[in-house]
């Protein structure tokens, strides 16, 4: 009988597969031996591959310019990078690398595009799409970067009243979006309907406070579906009502010229994962051509905001096997040396899934097993994956001198952020080091640390002692 951890995954999955190889009895990450890693930076840690970042965008970046040629599309592709998906710097370095547009969503986001500015990361030519509801030291931001000249910069109206304060304060000529807000799907349970302006008020809206007012330019169409790009009724629903309001907004206003589809394309979260990538950007494409068609009107440029598909699957979180306890005839636990809830809080707050996996022992017979955090919270586990309401493991051998080392992978956007990276954690968990790898011109990888694990003395420090 076949029962070793290696063919249970060969019985489930097609393996090896992009990302993922196994190696002298170990697992590899983007060709990366893990197990040196390990042995080198000791664990918890995470790792990010930087060279990943670049091979997301250039792939989007193909799959919309090659359907585009196909369908004889005249608009242009236009990849901007949603920054709070991942702020750090290493980031936005590898992001602007590929020449690339970015979005912000906050008021500190405009001090971060101040700062790419300083370091001539970015010109004043930089597109920059500006999301989100607007207090007014966001406002502030944003007019100060239009009057001090950065010429593209394209506030989103997420409410009527938005454009008054540009009116007021924009010294010259102001660019504009307008947000559309969408229906969330019947089933989701984070409804998210409370951004953007009611479709049925667009025009309206449009003709009252933009159309006769000599600062403003109508450049672009925002629409945003909270649960991504994906084939299904309810997604091309959405995006056909954007279509006709767009195509009607045109009439109003043949300066507009971009339509943007907001919405993120997923990543792999199991090596079950399925996604025809090609067949839907196709899709979407061919939708908008077919719609300005038929209402002659000329067909946009596209802008997406690709946040987790552009950083997610950067990163892995890797951890050790402390010990095992077996609580109940039906309960295994693996008790690790970090805490899910601080390292990957999604799994807790919203029960994302990750590709898990081992990275060793993969000879060893498997088993159902919950895996259990630092905290003494009993919410910090892990004991389903995406494509099972269970996880299997490798079996361990207490006699064994290796621990177990576990992988949660495409762990790259919103978890550092989310759980407040080098802050106050639940039970003062600290924040694991963080590894930065990348190529050198002639290919080889090279390591460095980023961040050490948080000290007891910074937290205590934050704490007031």
């Amino acid at each position: 009988m076949a029962n070793k951890y290696s063919d249970l995954i060969d019985q489930t999955f097609f393996f090896p597969q992009e990302g993922f190889e196994f190696e002298d009895n170990y697992l590899e990450f983007h060709g990366i031996p893990l197990i040196h890693l390990i042995e080198k930076y000791g664990t918890p840690f995470k790792v990010t591959y930087l060279p990943k970042i670049g091979t997301q965008i250039k792939r989007a970046r193909n799959l919309f310019n090659r359907a585009m040629r196909s369908l004889g599309y005249a608009g242009k592709y236009h990849y901007c990078y949603c920054t709070k998906s991942n702020h750090f710097s290493y980031v936005l370095n590898e992001v602007l690398d590929n020449d690339v547009n970015l979005e912000t969503s906050s008021t500190f986001d405009i001090n971060l595009i101040r700062k790419l500015y300083e370091k001539g990361k970015i010109t004043k030519q930089a597109t920059i799409v500006c999301n989100g509801f607007k207090p007014k030291a966001y406002l502030e931001g944003i007019v100060g970067l239009i009057n001090d000249g950065f010429e593209n910069v394209i506030p989103v109206c997420d409410n009527k009243e938005e454009v008054d304060y540009y009116s007021a304060h924009v010294k010259d000529k102001c660019n504009l979006g307008i947000r559309v807000a969408t229906e969330e799907e019947p089933n989701f349970e984070f409804y998210t309907s409370r951004l953007g302006i009611r479709a049925a008020e667009v025009v309206s809206f449009y003709e009252e406070k933009v159309k006769n007012n000599p600062k403003f330019k109508l450049k672009l169409l925002h629409f945003f579906v909270d649960t991504g790009i994906k084939d299904s009724l309810y997604y091309w629903g959405e995006l056909r009502k954007a279509l006709k309001i767009y195509c009607e907004l045109w009439k109003h206003n043949e300066e507009l010229h971009a339509l943007n589809i907001g919405g993120g394309m997923p990543i792999r979260n199991s090596l079950g994962f399925e996604f025809d990538y090609k067949y839907m950007v196709r899709e979407i494409v061919n939708n908008i051509l077919i719609a300005c068609e038929e209402a002659d009107v000329p067909e946009p440029d596209i802008f997406t905001e690709f946040g987790k598909y552009t950083v997610g699957e950067s990163t892995a979180t890797i951890f050790s096997v402390l010990a095992q306890k077996q609580q109940n005839d039906s309960e295994m636990w693996y008790m690790i040396d970090g805490s899910l809830m601080t390292c990957l809080p999604d799994a807790w707050g919203i029960g994302e899934r990750f590709v898990l996996l081992p990275i060793n022992k993969w000879d060893n017979e498997y088993r159902r097993v919950n895996i259990g955090g630092l905290t003494c919270d009993n919410s910090d586990y892990y004991n389903s994956e995406i494509h099972e309401s269970q996880v299997y493991l490798p079996v361990i051998d207490n006699k064994d001198k290796e621990p177990l080392y576990l992988g949660f992978f495409h762990t790259g956007a919103y978890q550092d952020n989310i759980s407040g990276y080098g802050g106050i954690k639940h039970c003062l968990i600290p924040s694991p080091k963080h590894i930065l790898l990348d190529r050198d011109k002639e290919g080889n990888l090279v390591s460095t640390i980023y961040r050490e694990e948080q000290t007891p003395e910074s937290m205590l420090d934050i704490l007031g002692y």
